[in-house]
């Protein structure tokens, strides 16, 4: 691990903290999701990134969900976060916390300010705020409920958690500086009241800690050292700040260190969109089959598609960690999905556009087994058998009738090699009424089997081929990316929506393959030859179906523009 942190500045920041007994020398981070939704791959990188940083300064690690606004959260996104996380291989051992767990010291932290001159309680409206709030270049106006006294604010204060009033009739706000040039600083709302029923506490509380209130507290509260977050906090980190200071000055006894927030670029990727905004929209909208539909930046949705954990961390690895944000190439993630499974998906043959050949000069009742290796180059992986017979199923593409120069597989009067197996040659092209191609007789030569040839043949093309007496029969998925465009939000009109790929998922049914698929086990990974990575859908297995989901093809057009 400790390569991989030596060159990011946020290594270097705690390295310092570390040699300067900051904290003890104590490291403790933590991810702190919002149950709004399910987390998606800028997600693994806060979570790889707070980890393994822990990991490496041998500190402690938090899981702690923000379940501060109950109308968005859900027991469901509670249970996908934590198996995603888990599946990422993160560990929080015992240290599993919700924001809810302190509800009650948050809201005493609250009244002690109140106490203390430091947050009143407001009546204006989210719209006044935002207009008494000012701009960049003028201060803001001081509501004119700013000055209550302590025992007003008091009374209003309880009488707000007790349920008195409405959705949005008052609000708890911080007393700081309408003057100050940084918006989040001129008294920012720390408790909005909320009538809604929460996923853990019920009915227990109808007001509810804003973000930039409880997360702070919270850090410190849980002795948390390094607040590691995205580059749009930057301008929250006063408030963090002033939050943390205020807690260490009337909360002692509850609060366990100086928290501090340093942040770090977000992760964004080419056609993709990384808000669950959006991703929400797209689930709800129907635009893809929920949260786990292979073709979302989701874990859920990546884990269902058959990408490996390792993947997404060599993907993190190679982003790196950097203080401006920028836009990573899809492409580079599809070579680390490929540089993955190059040494450990094992081979396998499948057609997924199937043209019948029969080779006529083979014995009609004559099977015979061939040795294919596992994996190339990986002597461990071992071999598998084949069987051979008369009647084969080739790719379509895999032949031609009039072929161009450079075009080395099957056409009238030429050869091509059958992998593992042998030379065949085509000799008849038969078709239907309509002039469609149905099949191809062929025959072959006894002297080129794969392995033991004596015929001194050389010929260019090899392809894959599957018998048809001993296929099995699959369904197939090949994704392609949910968007057209680089930039889904490049479209002028600013919808999204508008750049969905509407061939971002074929389905093949019947597909022939090899007869050893159908005895693989659920979540089985395997390269197709010449047709991709392929992974058989976990989720599906379990109503008995055989869908294989296409995790990434062979293209690599990352490695060749980064030799």
């Amino acid at each position: 691990m400790e390569t991989e942190y030596k060159s990011n500045f946020i290594y270097n920041l705690i390295s310092r903290d570390v040699e300067a007994g900051k904290n003890g020398g104590r490291v403790h981070t933590r991810f702190p999701p919002e149950p709004n939704g399910y987390l998606h791959i800028g997600h693994a990188k806060a979570i790889l990134l707070n980890y393994g940083i822990a990991r490496h300064f041998k500190g402690k690690f938090n899981l702690r969900f923000d379940d501060t606004n109950p109308i968005k959260e859900e027991q469901e996104f509670v249970h996908s976060i934590i198996e995603d996380i888990r599946w990422l291989g993160a560990d929080w051992e015992d240290r599993l916390f919700f924001s809810s767990d302190s509800f009650e010291i948050k809201y005493e932290f609250a009244v002690r300010l109140i106490k203390a001159g430091l947050a009143y309680v407001c009546d204006l409206s989210t719209e006044q705020i935002r207009e008494f709030r000012g701009t960049l270049t003028e201060p803001g106006k001081e509501s004119p409920f700013r000055n209550r006294t302590v025992a007003e604010n008091l009374d209003l204060f309880e009488r707000m958690r007790r349920g008195e009033f409405i959705n949005g009739a008052r609000v708890l706000r911080a007393k700081i500086d309408m003057a100050s040039g940084n918006l989040n600083m001129r008294d920012p709302v720390l408790y909005r009241i909320l009538h809604a029923r929460h996923h853990r506490t019920g009915d227990k509380w109808c007001i509810y800690p804003m973000y930039d209130f409880d997360h702070p507290f919270t850090d410190a509260l849980e002795g948390i050292t390094h607040s590691l977050c995205s580059i749009e906090y930057t301008d929250h980190r006063p408030l963090y700040d002033w939050v943390v200071d205020k807690a260490l000055q009337l909360m002692p006894e509850f609060i366990r260190c100086r928290s501090e927030q340093t942040e770090f670029a977000r992760l964004n990727m080419t056609y993709t969109v990384m808000s669950k905004r959006k991703l929400r929209r797209l689930v709800e909208e129907g635009y893809v089959c929920g949260w786990d539909d292979p073709r979302m930046p989701t874990i859920a949705g990546l884990r269902r598609r058959g990408v490996t954990p390792e993947a997404i961390a060599d993907f993190q690895d190679r982003v790196g960690v950097a203080r401006a944000d920028s836009t990573v190439d899809l492409a580079m993630f599809e070579y680390s999905i490929r540089n993955d499974l190059e040494s450990k998906a094992p081979r396998m043959m499948a057609v997924l556009e199937p043209l019948k050949v029969v080779i006529t000069n083979w014995p009609e009742e004559k099977t015979e087994m061939v040795e294919l290796e596992n994996i190339p180059g990986i002597e461990s992986a071992g071999t598998r058998q084949v069987p051979f017979g008369r009647e084969i199923y080739i790719e379509r593409e895999d032949f031609m009738e009039d072929p161009p120069k450079q075009f080395h597989r099957l056409s009238p009067g030429r050869e091509v090699r059958l992998k593992g197996a042998y030379v065949i040659l085509c000799d008849e092209v038969i078709k239907d009424t309509a002039g469609n191609i149905t099949e191809l007789r062929c025959s072959y030569d006894p002297q080129t089997r794969s392995g033991r040839d004596t015929s001194g043949k050389k010929v260019k093309g090899v392809i894959h081929w599957v018998p048809v007496r001993q296929a099995a029969r699959i369904t197939v998925r090949l994704y392609d990316n949910l968007f057209t465009r680089e930039n889904p939000e490049g479209d002028g009109d600013g919808d999204f929506t508008h750049n969905i790929n509407p061939h971002s998922l074929i389905t093949l049914t019947d597909v022939p393959a090899e007869p050893a698929i159908a005895e693989a086990p659920a979540g089985s990974r395997f390269q197709f030859m010449r047709k991709g990575y392929f992974y058989q859908d976990h989720i599906d297995a379990k109503e008995g179906k055989i869908i294989y989901n296409r995790i990434v093809g062979l293209k690599d057009t990352w490695s060749r523009m980064n030799r």
